[in-house]
């Protein structure tokens, strides 16, 4: 059970801290869809993939002192900041998890914005579908983002490299 705690502890960690619940859950998406092996389930939300597993094991490692949680006001709305504390190493020192390469992937992941990540996301959900037939449905389900051609572009380009980093992992 504690086995996916930790690997949810081990991306906080590689990645430094993580600013944004959502973008907690894009990052564990996304690198999931990397062939990473996160347990947890997702389904397509308002701001694309969401995990409601993730959501409460995130809350479970705060509760537990592993997971610093931050809570900042920024403008009208809460913002939350996620780090790892000592017993969090700790409990890591004692628990490893191994992949290699995460720590890469997560820091790039991590340095995009929620915005993109969220398109980006989206665009792995729904990659058992041609690109065509993506880009139709990024306009339907992501509308009010007003994603254009270009951004789509990024995206795919973006999750091409990331592939290629997490192949690293394999090779």
């Amino acid at each position: 059970m504690l086995k996916d705690h930790a690997k949810i502890i081990h991306a906080i960690s590689v990645s430094g801290e993580v600013i944004g619940r959502k973008k907690l859950q894009k990052m564990i998406y996304i690198a999931k869809k990397m062939e990473f092996p996160f347990q947890e389930r997702f389904q397509f939300h308002f701001y694309g993939p969401y995990s409601e597993e993730l959501t409460l094991r995130v809350e479970e490692l705060c509760n537990m002192g592993f997971l610093d949680e931050v809570k900042e006001k920024k403008g009208g709305y809460y913002q939350y900041r996620y780090t790892l504390t000592e017993a969090g190493q700790e409990f890591l020192g004692e628990n490893s998890v191994e992949m290699p390469c995460l720590g890469d992937c997560l820091t790039d992941i991590n340095d995009q914005n929620a915005r993109f990540l969220e398109l980006v996301s989206t665009v792995l959900y729904f990659d058992n579908l041609p690109e065509a037939e993506v880009r139709e449905k990024i306009q339907t389900v992501k509308k009010s983002q007003k994603y254009t051609d270009e951004e789509i572009d990024e995206a795919y380009a973006y999750i091409a490299g990331l592939k290629t980093k997490s192949r690293q992992m394999f090779a």
